[in-house]
């Protein structure tokens, strides 16, 4: 059984950046291509990135695409999310996932992810 621990989260004021990490255990890291999504208060929780390793693409939100970068450690079988000119509206908790359903063209789908961590709370404000 996968599981998913984020970690990262926290206050920080508009235009900071924070990273987010999510530890990966209980089968191959390499064999799921892993995505973050996010929930903010009162909203459905909605795409944020992705990433197929092999071959390897990396998908966007448009809201978060230039500012958010994805990446992983294979070493610490960890997944990261590097958020930069962080703003208000990124406030939310952010999930990190591990996909197991259909092709690369549901990669922004949260139906196509098996596995969720916890979440991590951001919160954007001065």
């Amino acid at each position: 059984q996968v599981q998913l621990v984020e970690s990262g989260g926290g206050l920080v004021q508009p235009g900071g950046s924070l990273r987010l990490s999510c530890v990966f255990s209980g089968r191959t890291f390499s064999s799921y291509p892993m995505g973050w999504f996010r929930q903010a208060p009162g909203k459905e929780r909605e795409f944020v990135a992705a990433k197929n390793w092999s071959p390897l693409v990396t998908y966007y939100a448009d809201s978060v695409k230039g500012r958010f970068t994805i990446s992983r450690d294979t070493a610490k079988n960890t997944v990261y999310l590097q958020m930069n000119s962080l703003k208000a509206e990124d406030t939310a908790v952010y999930y990190c996932a591990a996909k197991q359903y259909g092709t690369m063209d549901v990669m922004t789908r949260d139906y196509a992810y098996a596995y969720w961590g916890q979440g991590t709370q951001v919160t954007v404000s001065s």
